[in-house]
């Protein structure tokens, strides 16, 4: 979807369908969240086959859809794409536990995600960012968005403990989850392509469970680490360990490659904002938590209310599906002045929700951080320009926002 938006229209909110693909393929979102959240913070969609949601656009309502898991579960699915049927992993599947038991599950692994334990693979990021940024450097087109796609699994595959021939499978079965209705993943129908990722990625966890277990395992990689995680006293089974290893490999590889993605197309459009983070390196950090704002690559989660809840000036019925807007939190002008502008000095970016809000707050944040800090430092280092090199593909996905391909050229900095 466009993430710099068009001109302010005249938006008919009763006849808006948030679940139209082409909106968000060649569309724009932005000005339709921006009227959401001026007339209609709650709004209300029945699809054609009668399926029905409740939308929350609103910095605050976001926050609080996704902080409250005792009136607003994740135990019955949370993305869009499985609204109407129940997620028959909800209370094993991590992203569709609840506390206490989601908490015991993901204190042990959190703990070996710290912004300080992480660190001590900064090196190792940098050698893969800079053997990925290479190619780019011979002046020829080079389509970031697309080999992109490729960087979380160069960058996490060896901390999970995953064989680099199977980095690139497991990157199209995550976005085929992710994105199931794109012509770039899709098999068939879009719940053939869901069924059949799902089915595969499962699968490919159970194997490696068997084959660790067999072998004894290391404990050193992260899916190691759930081998050993003893929620209520009592390990997880081989089932709990290939679900919630499916749930990490998601987090680890969707996300990522299109904020790095989102971030340099904006500093394309804004050249002044790429010439001012070369001259002050220091101003990364800020562009990374800026480019996670204005990308907002996951666009939304889902929840359902426990019972009936009172919420932006309305009310959700009990076991009504919310879906909460995290492109649009991040635009509120209440949060983030002149939030339409790309502005890698913004003193409040951080406040960005792209790693969501409250308990399913992303676990691989601190990891994701780093890497795309590392990347844009690199990235700024070596080249001294970045050009389009054709129009940018956006990916065919109400859940992900991002692109398929974004080519660029870009040209070597000349050291002083």
């Amino acid at each position: 979807m466009r993430l710099t938006p068009g001109p302010a229209r005249g938006i008919d909110l009763d006849s808006v369908d948030l679940f139209d693909l082409d909106l968000y393929t060649a569309g724009d979102p932005h000005p339709i969240w921006d009227a959401m959240r001026a007339k209609a913070p709650l709004h209300h969609q029945v699809l054609p086959d009668g399926r029905e949601f409740w939308s929350v656009t609103r910095y605050e309502d976001v926050c609080r859809v996704l902080g409250d898991h005792r009136a607003f579960t994740s135990e019955r699915g949370t993305v869009p794409t499985h609204l109407g049927t129940d997620d028959v992993a909800a209370g094993v599947l991590l992203t569709s536990t609840d506390p206490p038991r989601h908490t015991e599950v993901r204190r042990p692994i959190g703990s070996t995600l710290t912004a300080r334990a992480v660190k001590s693979w900064e090196d190792a990021i940098r050698r893969t960012v800079v053997r990925f940024l290479e190619p780019a450097l011979d002046g020829e087109p080079f389509d970031l968005a697309e080999r992109a796609l490729l960087l979380p699994a160069l960058v996490t595959g060896p901390l999970l403990g995953i064989p680099e021939q199977d980095w690139e499978q497991l990157v199209q079965l995550t976005a085929m989850v992710t994105a199931p209705s794109d012509p770039h993943f899709r098999l068939g129908s879009e719940a053939a392509t869901l069924a059949i990722a799902h089915h595969e990625l499962v699968a490919y966890v159970t194997e490696w469970v068997k084959r660790r277990r067999a072998s004894g395992g290391d404990d050193h990689s992260l899916l190691d680490h759930l081998m050993s995680v003893r929620p209520g006293g009592a390990p997880l089974t081989d089932e709990e360990i290939a679900l919630d290893g499916y749930s990490i490999l998601l987090g680890a590889n969707v996300t990522t490659p299109h904020t790095v993605s989102g971030t340099v197309h904006a500093l394309i459009e804004r050249p002044e904002q790429f010439e001012k983070a070369q001259a002050d390196p220091t101003l990364v950090p800020n562009l990374v938590e800026e480019g996670l704002r204005w990308s907002s690559a996951a666009c939304n989660f889902m929840r359902y209310a426990v019972d009936d809840v009172d919420i932006a000036g309305g009310t959700v019925p009990a076991r009504g599906a919310v879906v909460a807007w995290i492109g649009s939190a991040n635009r509120d002008a209440t949060q983030f002045c002149d939030p339409h502008t790309f502005d890698l000095t913004r003193s409040n970016a951080k406040r960005q929700v792209a790693f969501g809000f409250g308990p399913h707050f992303c676990i691989g944040a601190p990891l994701a951080r780093l890497t795309l800090r590392v990347f844009f430092e690199e990235l700024l280092q070596r080249f001294g320009s970045i050009e389009p090199a054709g129009e940018p593909e956006h990916l065919r996905s109400y859940f992900i926002a991002g692109m398929t391909h974004l080519p660029i050229v870009a040209q070597k900095r000349r050291t002083p």
